[in-house]
């Protein structure tokens, strides 16, 4: 059945295959009980209809399990692959890779996994864990380590680390091969960028503006990408009005901001935060407003189909190929980003 609204066809058919694009789901903190789960459904059903490879499912000690909620996305759409956050105080490595196979033996579908190390010190020590920056992605490469090995290995496997130790384990049920996660983890600091190379994952940063981020080296095959929000309409004006409705300044929401800062040891956080951008319309793309208010995670790229375009081209000249967007809010938002993605790919040296 044709969907009730309409996406350039660039969506409708897929970006190509080089390029990967991926959403990200609606918080349960941010929705009303009754109608978090139709809120759900709704956005994966845009990010699937316009043709997007996956959705993000955050997790932390505030929201919804992220694995019953892919599973609500799983069943309300049919290609798209939901990028599970996955944090390793919450449950066994083994468990993980028994959900992600569960969930494909449901479904018959992909799961892929963002590994994720922890920032706010405050959720950590609250759950007993005290282990400082670089060493949470040592963990986090042992845990995404034995996910794996539990996922790929036909006979019982053993797997001796220095925070994970297993024995002789075998995971039922088994995962076919071509349904193997895609392991994603942060690339914002030095030890998240060296763990998703241990890992051969894909290294997703919180970006600065493209002009800002270096172009790798021609021999580096770290995949990476960025989270960023798009709003893009036809002219300047009408993007940034349409943003400034969006965000409007929101005092609760800048204290907040402050305050969450004061206790995390997130590089990425701490090097937006070393920005600061206003309310009104700026004569540069990339906005952080939003996240100054608390409002969202990532920066903003606002303006015309074209400026956008253009300062999306300059992220994928530097390397990106997969751009994880901010929660949409309807589904033209992703037939406008789908506009501004379309000028980009017109204007890259791919």
């Amino acid at each position: 059945m044709r969907p009730e609204y309409d996406l350039p066809i660039l969506w409708r058919v897929g970006f190509p295959a080089a390029i990967r694009l991926i959403t990200t789901c609606p918080q349960s903190k941010d929705v009303p009980r009754e109608e978090y789960l139709t809120r759900v459904e709704q956005v994966s059903r845009w990010s699937d209809d316009a043709g997007a490879h996956g959705m993000l499912v955050y997790t932390d000690n505030s929201i919804a399990d992220p694995w019953l909620v892919a599973q609500t996305a799983l069943r309300a759409t049919k290609s798209l692959a939901p990028l599970v956050a996955v944090q390793p105080l919450y449950m066994h490595p083994c468990t993980a890779a028994k959900m992600v196979a569960t969930l494909a033996l449901l479904h018959g579908r992909r799961i892929d996994v963002n590994m994720v190390a922890g920032g706010f010190r405050t959720d950590l020590i609250s759950l007993g864990d005290d282990l400082e920056h670089d060493l949470r992605y040592d963990r986090l490469v042992e845990y995404a380590e034995v996910m794996r090995l539990a996922l790929e290995a036909n006979e019982p496997f053993s797997y001796q680390g220095s925070y994970f130790q297993v024995e002789n384990v075998r995971l039922r049920p088994s995962l076919p091969h071509e349904l193997m996660p895609g392991f994603f983890v942060s690339g914002s600091s030095a030890g998240g960028l060296e763990a998703a190379r241990r890992l051969g994952a894909t290294a997703v940063k919180y970006p600065q503006p493209a002009r800002h981020e270096p172009v790798p080296a021609a021999d580096d095959e770290l995949s990476i990408g960025i989270r960023v929000g798009v709003i893009a309409r036809e002219t300047d004006e009408q993007a940034w009005t349409d943003a400034v409705l969006r965000f409007p300044a929101d005092r609760r929401g800048q204290i907040t901001h402050r305050m969450a800062m004061s206790v995390t040891d997130s590089q990425w956080h701490r090097q937006l935060s070393a920005r600061v951008d206003g309310a009104d319309p700026s004569v540069d793309t990339y906005w952080l407003w939003p996240f100054q208010n608390y409002r969202t995670f990532c920066p903003y790229l606002v303006g015309s189909y074209e400026r956008v375009g253009v300062e999306l081209a300059a992220y994928l000249e530097r390397g990106f190929r997969t751009f994880i967007l901010d929660i949409p809010q309807s589904p033209d938002e992703l037939g406008h980003a789908g506009m501004a993605f379309s000028s980009a790919l017109q204007g890259a040296a791919l």
